[in-house]
This record gives structure tokens, sequence and C-alpha cells, in this order.
């Protein structure tokens, strides 16, 4: 990544992902079914999505469902695949009035049809808002991205509109998920846990970190609040040096 005054010109963070863990254990704890936890988990989602609009962070990434959730017992698959309906048609005109634009991110084929046609007619209603964008990863994995956009490549070569001696990070970059929005700044990780989970491997290259014991129905605007004080804290240095880092703050007016 280049260093330039563009770099620096904002200390908020533009693209923030979330992993929002720790649903399932907060219901537990109250004596109820895990899928309460993720019902409650929608409520801290509107939280962070008001929060990050009265901050004008232009992104919001949020792992809803990994690849690897298949695994779960099915019939919390199945609640949650109704819940996502259910939010979906429940939350998507609200988002629209408030201008935010809702981009679905994954392998969507393993989705049913209804739920599939409900996801497009979201995108495609909020397609035009120039707010926040929402980005829902679901049936998603980083690995999963990164291999999409190499057979996507390979296509191209197979069919001689590519040379192979032509792909470069930039353009492997150009079929990632996400590729037209801000590069992630801030991933934060919730539920206490310190692993990234295949979510946003390639994204996350140059991304601040950040792993907090909070369960995700307990996110609220106060936690938010803290970590983004944690993103600004931090000197980001993208492999230069601190002493680089301030003579660039400084020729540009930030120091």
């Amino acid at each position: 990544m280049t260093i330039t005054s563009s770099t620096m010109d904002q200390a908020l963070p533009r693209h923030v992902g979330i992993i929002m863990d720790g649903n399932g254990r907060w219901a537990e704890r109250q004596g109820k079914p895990r899928v309460w936890g993720h019902k409650k988990g929608v409520d801290a989602v509107r939280r962070a999505v008001s929060f990050c609009r009265r901050l004008n962070i232009p992104s919001l990434t949020l792992f809803a469902f990994s690849s690897e959730n298949w695994r779960r017992p099915e019939d919390e698959v199945s609640s949650l695949m109704e819940l996502f309906m259910f939010v979906l048609q429940k939350e998507i005109k609200l988002l629209h009035k408030n201008q935010v634009r809702l981009n679905i991110i994954g392998d969507l084929s393993r989705f049913s049809t209804k739920l599939q046609a409900k996801i497009a007619e979201a995108e495609a209603l909020t397609a035009g808002n120039t707010g926040l964008t929402l980005n829902v990863a679901a049936n998603y994995g980083g690995r999963w991205d990164i291999a999409q956009a190499a057979q996507q490549l390979a296509t191209q070569v197979a069919a001689g509109t590519l040379r192979a001696e032509d792909i470069n990070e930039q353009l492997l970059a150009s079929h990632i998920q996400m590729h037209d929005q801000p590069e992630l700044d801030l991933m934060i990780r919730t539920g206490g846990d310190i692993r990234i989970s295949n979510f946003l491997l390639w994204q996350a290259a140059y991304a601040e970190l950040l792993f907090i014991d909070t369960l995700w129905p307990d996110f609220d605007d106060q936690v938010f609040a803290d970590a983004i004080a944690s993103f600004v804290s931090r000197e980001r240095r993208f492999g230069c040096t601190g002493a680089q880092i301030r003579e660039l703050a400084a020729a540009t007016g930030q120091g």
C-alpha cells in the first residue's frame, strides 16, 4: 500500500468489519434457547448501523453466517434462515428510508430460492442509496472469496482473454468481494475469542484487529465508541516506520 496524504486524511475508520459472536452464549446465560440470542442480536445490528450512519462511516460489514455454520444443529440453522428472511422483510424499508445500501456477500447458491429472491429484491431496492453501505456476509468464507476470484481469472485465461503472466495482486483484488468499497480499516470480534475465523482474509491485510469480551447482544454505542477510540489511538504504519508516518503527518498539516 502506498502511503499518501489521502491515507491519513481521516482519523475515523472508513470500513469496519464485525464478527458478531456470542449470541448463543448470551441466550444460554439467560436460560433461553440459542435462537433467542440471535433474535436479540438483531437489536445490536440496528444499533451498529445507526452508530455508523451518525459517524458517516461509509462501509460496515457484518459476519452473519459463515460457510462453516452449516455444521451447527439443523434446528438452529433452520431458525437462522427464518430469522434472515424475517429481518430482510422487516428492516429493508427502514434501511432504504435511511439511505443505507444493502449488499449481501458470500455464496448465495446454497440458500433457498425464496431467500435468494428476497435478497435480490432488497439489494435492488437499496442499490441507489448513497449513505452507509451495509455488507452482510452470509454463507461467506474468506478462502471461498479468494478462490472465487481466482476462478474468475482462470476462466478468462482459458478463454484467451487474459494471460496468466498478467495476473497480479491488483487484478485479483478487483474480483474480491467489496473491491469497490473502502479498504477494511478495523475488524472487531465480540465474544472473547481471539481469531478471525475465515472472515475477510484478503480485505484484512492492513486492518486493525480488536478482540473484546462483550457478547454481541450487549454491543451498544458505548462499546462501539470504545472500539473506535482504540482504532484512533493506534499508529497505522503500513510497513513504514513511525518516524516516516510522523513526517508525513507534519508535511500534510496533520501532525
